[in-house]
């Protein structure tokens, strides 16, 4: 009985410390999501390569340069993906992603 409580405790305790994942409701900067709806939620934007100004999007435009567009000094552009049958979107707020 005692080695059965024993080994009961043990695995309750293991089972606390494990590290749980880290999930987030806030999507990373940049992220692309793809909807099922025909329209992007508050705080995404289109993939439709907009041109925007780098000074309203710093923080994005660091991650995206002119990758996808833009001069580099005042303006870079958004990625072009399009699809007939679902919404692709970019994270226009979020956390900014942590490289490895």
């Amino acid at each position: 009985m005692i080695k059965r409580l024993f080994v009961t405790a043990a695995a309750c305790t293991a089972a606390a410390l494990s590290v749980p994942a880290i999930a987030s409701s806030e999507p990373h900067l940049g992220e692309i999501a793809t909807f099922g709806f025909d329209f992007c939620p508050r705080g995404w934007a289109e993939t439709n390569g907009a041109v925007l100004k780098i000074s309203d999007h710093i923080a994005l435009f660091s991650l995206l340069g002119t990758r996808f567009g833009g001069d580099g000094r005042t303006t870079f552009a958004l990625p072009k993906i399009s699809s007939p049958d679902v919404k692709h979107c970019i994270a226009m707020e979020g956390i900014f992603p942590a490289r490895g």
